[in-house]
């Protein structure tokens, strides 16, 4: 009847239907808007891009959990390569398997690599770049404040017990005061958690004390069969990415030679002993390029740092600018971006590799509690590792003049007071203000803060 409240047997038909719809993942399309972004902005380094992968992913828009986003970055924390692209391809795979996967590593990497290769094409035919300069000093300013920022968040949620903290702390002395190198730590920290996983909490996968559960984690409890065709695919593709890595090696050293043969052979071998990113092998790759095969100078070497630094994408992108440089070298404009692109070929295929044969293999240790101990025992020691970056990235953006002082095993880092730049420091609590207290987002603070070092660079001269 007309103005009647009874709900008919269809009505409720339909009423259950949709109660009962399943959880529904992104789009590819909306998740690749989402991952273009992340690449556009993934200033900062590792622990900068980290940040930025958790407040897209798990903070705003709730795709994957917490657990499962610290679960992930622990796995990626132990592998060759840079993690947070590691990272990236991951969490693309959980979301949309193998194409997933693909689209967040490549676009991750892609806009840094352009913008390093535009870069690079400058300073190989006009010199350094004063506007570049300029605009870029902002950012950096912008960066710091987001590695904190970083810190803060993954320290809230890494370091549950007193055990937690004392990992951390301890990571930082490791790394800061006695040199450690990275990839110790990190397994020290594993074979603790391992033995004593009870002192960790690794935490559980589903709902946020202030929220729903993760979309990610809804869509597996309504179909546990996921995880397992996604694997079958990604081993698939995890050997393909293998074959695309090395038969370009293969052909360019047995058939070709030269620098495009030098070139595939020496980033292949960086490929794999980079553990702990692109700070653990810099001294190397410098000695060699530098002395071994004359591709540049030291100097050369430090400008391709400070672009690598300033620019979007992983750190390791700083061994494109030393290919293209070996490429400019041999024979002129053409066969520097051919070297450039070649290096970033064999130093992130690699990369692909590495996710698609480990990450199934990973995420069934979610119920492993000594191997879930293990993983987050490295999260903890993850903090210490970014408050290490912070201080170290910090300390040279602030500071012109840094010293290091050492004691026998022990040595800090020592800025000279008086070396202290007034307008990174003025640009970098502008950032702050922008992003704590005005809270603009990222992209505002960062646009701000860019645009602002820039006019003001500029003015000064």
């Amino acid at each position: 009847m007309p103005g009647s409240n009874i709900v008919t047997p269809d009505q409720v038909g339909v009423s259950s239907a949709l109660a009962a719809a399943p959880p529904r993942l992104p789009s590819f399309g909306e998740a690749l808007r989402v991952w273009l972004k992340i690449g556009l902005l993934s200033f900062g380094g590792p622990a900068g891009q980290i940040a930025l992968l958790h407040r897209e992913i798990v903070d705003e828009r709730r795709w994957v959990s917490d657990a499962r986003f610290l679960h992930a970055l622990n796995f990626c924390t132990l592998l060759p390569g840079p993690e947070a692209q590691q990272l990236a391809t991951y969490l693309g795979w959980l979301l949309h398997g193998v194409r997933g996967g693909v689209a967040a590593g490549a676009l991750f990497v892609l806009p840094g690599m352009a913008v390093m290769l535009g870069l690079s094409i400058l300073y190989a035919t006009l010199g350094e770049v004063p506007l570049v300069a300029a605009l870029f000093f902002g950012l950096k300013c912008a960066v710091l404040v987001l590695v904190v920022e970083a810190l803060l968040r993954v320290a809230r949620r890494a370091l549950k017990t007193n055990e937690a903290w004392a990992l951390a702390a301890a990571a930082f002395m490791a790394l800061y005061a006695f040199g450690i190198p990275f990839p110790i730590v990190v397994l020290t920290a594993a074979l603790i958690g391992y033995f004593a996983p009870g002192a960790f909490k690794a935490g559980g996968h589903g709902t946020a004390k202030d929220g729903p559960p993760a979309v990610l984690d809804a869509v597996l409890a309504a179909d546990p069969g996921r995880p397992a065709r996604l694997a079958a695919k990604a081993w698939q593709a995890g050997w393909v990415a293998v074959a695309l890595w090395l038969a370009p090696v293969a052909v360019l050293t047995l058939l070709v030679g030269g620098v495009f043969a030098d070139v595939a052979w020496f980033f292949s071998k960086m490929a794999v002993v980079t553990v702990g990113g692109a700070y653990a092998v810099l001294a190397y790759v410098a000695q060699e390029a530098v002395q071994g095969y004359g591709w540049l100078t030291a100097d050369q070497m430090l400008v391709g740092l400070g672009l690598a630094e300033t620019t979007p994408g992983p750190l390791i992108l700083v061994l494109q600018f030393v290919g293209f440089l070996a490429g400019y070298g041999a024979g002129g404009l053409a066969w520097g971006v051919l070297a450039s692109v070649l290096t970033v070929w064999v130093t992130f295929a690699p990369c692909f590799a590495f996710i698609f044969l480990g990450a199934p293999y990973v995420e069934r240790l979610h119920s492993n509690r000594a191997l879930t101990g293990a993983l987050a025992a490295v999260t903890a020691a993850v903090v210490g590792v970014i408050a290490n970056l912070a201080l170290w990235f910090g300390l040279r953006v602030l500071f012109a003049d840094v010293q290091r002082w050492e004691a026998g095993p022990v040595g800090f880092d020592i800025p000279r007071l008086g070396s202290i730049d007034p307008l990174a420091l003025a640009l970098a609590a502008l950032a702050a203000a922008c992003l704590f207290w005005l809270k603009l987002g990222l992209l505002r603070t960062l646009g701000i803060t860019a645009a602002v070092g820039l006019v003001t660079k500029l003015i000064l001269g």
